[in-house]
């Protein structure tokens, strides 16, 4: 994901920014610019690439100023270029912006602005955003020392979306107005000086003192001065904060490890996956892919291949596909889809999922489908990643990078984004508008229902206390909830080596029930109200057997469950999103207790490319 960076003070500013972006490199990205107010007016430099190459460009040399703004882009809307790379200017060159977020209604604000007579020079969200301010600042008849301001929270007023910005005026040279909404950013106080960057490890070899932004907070930045406005413009009243931390512990913002960390940022990366791509009023928008209803009738068969974590979000994505578009639609491990000969032609749709995009077995198996005439795309979370090379169409998550071992917020991305795949599937067949309308809304729900989950955490640390010294556990589920049930257990594994089992509910009986006896952990996941009497039944049959049972439900249930989660009521083809977060914690609080490192399990890898 994107990152920024400022510095206003009496240094050089250049090498400031350009050191800042360098610490930001881990966080993915595919272009990288600059801006600086040399006398008085706003230069601006970037490029495609590294920040090498940002480094490496002549017209840099020639930055002296002590102002300035920057950035690393990871391409949302529009290619990776030099056109659509940060800063981004208004038409007159007053204003320039950096940007990370998304802004899912630029489209409308883009023709308000176009029938303004604004012009726009790159395929971004972002651009609208300078133009924007430049608006509101031009027909403010008002010159007062909070003029910039005025015109900076009316636009961001507009805004739908997620956006942290850093924003230059030509029009007041000494000052930098930051805000964020949904998206991070920090301002380090320093002595007659001010850093700014959306990721405290990028200053922190400058400053230990912290401003901590708040969503919908606005500052006012002089090399002196550090003054926080409301979006009613009153002043608020804030104190830096001392942050002693040494690099490593502040790149996870003071998680404990990076796997908590992930998945607290999961409301985020959930947000920023959605993006513009769903709208109530329009319909949804995937980029970089144009299918037509003929070629969607073609299809009979869809397969999704995936390996571990991303193909139980395939599973997920099973369910919608075939529930929405009733397209039939297969789900396969990627190790065994290529030796097994299987059917594929010139009618066939497969859908290759992998966080890192060098899953060498997943594409292995893409390679194989094309040569037999299939239709490929790749969903995966990395720009310029091998299996998007070798696709015909890639879609990208947005998750930001996952340093964890064990997958937690790329899972959820994977499976929000297979829900808006199948959503603009529908869309193309012309399939029943008032059930997708429905399911749009619950998806334009989900990062506030992730916060609400991760909330109360109490209840399951207090469990994973009881059960940590155990050696089986046993996951059940019926229908999606099965597929939870699968992630869950896998998750257990990996990072508390447990051994686990996932079981669908009504399988029980034909077999491992044998396994139930006294004080064994049952976990059991009830969201679809059509099922949940069911296993309820089946659970019943445990307690019967003496295990302990600990339930994920958003159903209302009685009390002979030893523990029971409650999560928030959403749309039965979203509830995995909602159900695996109570899940993931229960796996990640167990490895604590004893001692793991939740970060690096034994004998695995973040990517796998080997076969």
């Amino acid at each position: 994901m994107c990152g920024i960076v400022g510095y206003i003070g009496k240094k050089n500013a250049k090498p400031i920014l350009i050191n800042g972006l360098s610490r930001l490199e881990y966080r993915g990205y595919d272009s990288a610019g600059i801006a600086t107010i040399e006398d008085d007016k706003i230069e601006v430099v970037k490029s495609k690439g590294r920040v090498s190459t940002l480094e490496s460009i002549e017209d840099i040399k020639n930055l002296k100023g002590t102002i300035g703004i920057a950035h690393t882009r990871w391409a949302t809307h529009g290619k990776p270029s030099k056109e659509n790379s940060h800063p981004h200017f208004d038409n007159s060159k007053s204003f320039a912006v950096v940007h990370n977020g998304i802004i899912e209604n630029y489209i409308e604000l883009k023709k308000f602005l176009t029938n303004k007579d604004y012009k726009f020079y790159s395929e971004t969200d972002t651009e609208i955003i300078p133009n924007l301010i430049h608006y509101y600042y031009s027909n403010d008849l008002n010159d007062d020392s909070l003029k910039f301001l005025r015109a900076v929270t009316k636009a961001c007023s507009e805004l739908k979306g997620s956006f942290a910005l850093e924003i230059l005026s030509k029009f007041n040279p000494t000052e930098i107005i930051v805000v964020r909404h949904d998206s991070p950013l920090v301002i380090g106080k320093g002595d007659s000086e001010n850093y700014i960057s959306s990721d405290i490890p990028a200053i922190l070899s400058y400053t230990k003192d912290f401003y901590i932004l708040n969503d919908d907070e606005f500052g006012i930045l002089t090399s002196k001065t550090a003054n926080f406005y409301d979006s009613n413009l009153n002043k608020i009243n804030k104190k830096a904060v001392n942050i002693d931390w040494n690099s490593s512990s502040a790149e996870k913002d003071g998680y404990e490890d990076f796997m908590l960390k992930e998945i607290y940022e999961q409301p985020n990366s959930i947000r920023e996956t959605i993006g513009s791509r769903i709208s109530l009023d329009s319909k949804c928008y995937i980029e970089n892919i144009d299918f037509t209803k003929r070629f969607l009738k073609s299809i009979n068969k869809i397969y999704i291949v995936a390996c571990g974590t991303a193909m139980h979000a395939g599973l997920c994505g099973k369910v919608v596909l075939e529930d929405i578009c009733g397209i039939p639609t297969e789900v396969d491990i990627a190790s065994e889809f290529r030796y097994r000969n299987p059917i594929i032609d010139e009618k066939t749709l497969v859908i290759f999922i992998s966080q890192s995009g060098e899953t060498a077995d997943t594409i292995a198996a893409l390679k194989l489908s094309k040569s037999k005439g299939a239709t490929t795309i790749a969903i995966t979370n990395v720009v310029g990643s091998s299996i998007t090379r070798e696709a015909d169409y890639s879609i990208y998550t947005h998750a930001g990078p996952e340093i964890a071992v064990a997958s937690t917020k790329a899972y959820t991305a994977q499976v929000v984004l297979l829900a808006i795949l199948a959503i603009y599937f529908a869309e193309i067949l012309e399939i029943n508008s008032d059930k997708l309308l429905k399911l749009k809304k619950s998806i334009l729900e989900l990062p506030s229902l992730v916060k609400e989950v991760l909330k109360n955490t109490d209840d399951i640390k207090d469990f994973a206390k009881k059960v940590y010294k155990e050696k089986d556990m046993f996951f059940l589920g019926r229908g999606i909830d099965y597929t939870v049930a699968r992630e869950a257990s896998l998750k257990l594994k990996e990072i508390s080596y447990i051994h686990s089992e996932a079981y669908p509910a009504g399988e029980l009986k034909h077999g491992p029930i044998a396994l139930i006896e006294n004080d064994v952990t049952v976990v059991g996941i009830l969201t679809d109200s059509h099922l949940s009497k069911k296993t309820i039944s089946n659970l019943q049959e445990v307690i019967t057997r003496g295990a302990k049972t600990f339930i994920i439900t958003n159903q209302n249930v009685d009390n002979d469950f030893d523990n029971v989660i409650k999560i928030p009521k959403i749309n039965t083809l979203l509830s995995p999103i909602l159900s695996i977060i109570p899940l993931q914690l229960f796996s990640y609080y167990i490895s604590k207790e004893k001692g793991l490192d939740v970060d690096k399990p034994r004998n695995l890898a973040k990517s796998v490319t080997v076969e």
